[in-house]
């Protein structure tokens, strides 16, 4: 045997390995083709095919040819393989991802940096994976023709990039269980943060409970306090008015008041009298109208009847209660009272009183018309003469009636009936004469009362006497 035959492989030799699936090249290191002394056979084409045709079935790759005629030269095959489509649109979507505008949402970023960061693992997948394929087309080119150096260096080179992608599935598969642990993981820490925030939220809203129960406790106790001011501010009120009108009246000083509304009476009665007189009214019959079957003295004492009938007037339907008089009292003239305040109560009670006392047809005849009549029921008060002499009186008659029940609560207001016995414990003359001269028991049960003019107070144990017209002769 030659020397050239002893290095040409047999044909068992030559025969080319069979394509073996991934696993087993990631499984088993890659082996060279033994040379032994046979003669050169020629490789059988049709092996050859089956095993391109079973190896890229193996692969799930197009076959892009195997002749030399396709592939002119060995570097054409260092560029990258794989469809030109999917780099133009791997491409564009790049430029689509760079080129974005990116709006100030934070919820977005993480999402277009994943996706770039996917982009580029997926172009290295693609380069490791044309990488391959390159190789496994180096190999079929060391078939053809047959050189077992190019065939060993193919198959290193195969197994080379097989190696590269099964490093790509550990480190995706690491990955992705660093991942998965690492979310794990923050999860157990944001449960826990959960519990601990919802832990946190029942003890705020239990103390919110409680404060809020605070809160109605305190605005209870914040009400009591004000309605407890209140009542104070009041009993200061009522003290202060008490003291004040102490200070303006006292039982002795009742005594005056009462002196005095009796003189603004009989003041008022005068010009009354006399314009009747002027008016020509008939004056004798006017008192017999005003009381009649009254016995009097003397003629002139018929005055003391218009004294009773405006006295009846004004204390007419009126009933004992408190109410400050200071407010009159500073004022020398009821007047300008009545012109500060031209509503007031002192001022509804003139108001009311004037229509009482004064009757229409003696005011028209009078003075011609009714423009008093109509002024003060309008709810204004005339600057005349007449109607002054009027609100003097009216002033007195109010501080008296306000002023019983300040001094004293329980101070009642008292009558005297005609025909009733004189009593100096309970009446007074307005004849003084005539008081004066009753001396014994038998006289006094001789005179008896006419007709009442200013009735009587009992403050406390005081008693402030009614003044009345008696005459001696008994009724008939």
């Amino acid at each position: 045997m030659s020397e050239r035959q002893k290095m040409v492989p047999t044909s068992t030799e030559l025969q080319p390995r069979a394509p073996c699936n991934l696993v087993l090249f990631l499984s088993a290191p890659p082996t060279t083709l033994p040379l032994s002394d046979t003669k050169p056979v020629k490789p059988n084409s049709n092996n050859i095919s089956e095993m391109v045709c079973k190896f890229a079935k193996v692969c799930k790759l197009k076959s892009i040819g195997v002749f030399s005629s396709e592939i002119p030269n060995l570097p054409h095959l260092q560029r990258s393989i794989y469809n030109e489509t999917l780099l133009s649109e791997d491409s564009s979507e790049e430029s689509r991802c760079y080129d974005q505008k990116v709006h100030p949402h934070p919820t977005e970023v993480p999402a277009k940096e994943n996706a770039c960061a996917g982009l580029e693992v997926m172009r290295k997948l693609f380069d490791a994976v044309s990488a391959l394929k390159l190789a496994y087309l180096q190999l079929q080119q060391a078939h053809i023709p047959y050189d077992p150096q190019k065939i060993v260096a193919a198959d290193d080179l195969v197994v080379a990039e097989l190696e590269k992608l099964c490093k790509f599935k550990r480190e995706y598969v690491q990955k992705h269980c660093k991942k998965t642990r690492f979310n794990a993981a923050r999860s157990s820490l944001l449960m826990a943060e959960i519990v601990a925030k919802e832990a946190l939220l029942g003890k705020l809203k239990s103390q919110n409970s409680a404060k809020d129960s605070d809160i109605l406790q305190l605005w209870r106790e914040l009400q009591d306090l004000e309605m407890g001011n209140r009542n104070l501010s009041e009993k200061i009120k009522q003290i202060s008015l008490e003291k004040r009108r102490a200070g303006v009246l006292s039982v002795t000083k009742f005594q005056d008041v009462f002196k005095a509304a009796s003189k603004s009476i009989h003041d008022f009665a005068k010009p009354l009298i006399s314009l009747m007189k002027a008016s020509g009214w008939d004056l004798d019959r006017a008192a017999n109208s005003i009381e009649n079957g009254a016995v009097y003295s003397k003629r002139c004492d018929k005055k003391y009847a218009f004294e009773a009938y405006i006295a009846r007037r004004m204390f007419h339907g009126i009933a004992l209660t408190s109410y400050d008089v200071s407010d009159i009292m500073k004022f020398d003239d009821p007047f300008d009272a009545l012109m500060e305040n031209p509503h007031s109560d002192f001022a509804k009670f003139c108001q009311a009183k004037y229509l009482l006392v004064v009757h229409p047809k003696i005011e028209e005849s009078f003075f011609g018309n009714l423009d008093h009549r109509t002024f003060v029921m309008s709810g204004k008060h005339p600057r005349t003469k007449f109607y002054q002499l009027f609100a003097k009186m009216a002033k007195w008659v109010w501080v008296l009636l306000g002023s019983a029940v300040s001094i004293d609560p329980e101070a009642t207001l008292f009558s005297v009936s005609r025909g009733s016995v004189f009593s100096s414990l309970y009446m007074e003359s307005v004849e003084e004469e005539k008081e004066s001269a009753i001396l014994s028991d038998e006289e006094r049960v001789t005179y008896k009362v006419q007709f009442m003019i200013m009735p009587g107070f009992q403050i406390g144990k005081m008693v402030v006497k009614s003044r009345v017209y008696v005459s001696k002769h008994s009724l008939s």
